[in-house]
């Protein structure tokens, strides 16, 4: 079971990085500060997502896709680590 956990992990980290260089990539087409801001200042990024959401839901929508693997490959991870004994 562990080797699917981390499976499930890693196609949610691939999808996660694919399309959070997607939306960088848009954020440094809109202005070169977007582009920082969004990789050093938190939540630029999701603010960035927010005011340009035309261009933005795409990917953002799509790096969603990710969360259901990382949960799945938790919760298959979680029923395979071993018991303590309480003495």
């Amino acid at each position: 079971m562990e080797i699917v956990s981390f499976v499930l992990i890693g196609i949610g980290f691939i999808i996660s990085v694919i399309y959070g260089i997607k939306l960088l990539i848009l954020a440094f087409q809109k202005s070169v500060l977007w582009g920082l801001g969004s990789i050093f200042i938190p939540f630029v990024g999701l603010v960035f997502v927010i005011m340009h959401w035309a261009e933005a839901k795409g990917p953002f929508l799509k790096s969603l896709l990710a969360i259901p693997f990382f949960i799945g490959g938790i919760a298959l991870g979680a029923g395979s680590l071993p018991q303590q004994s309480a003495y």
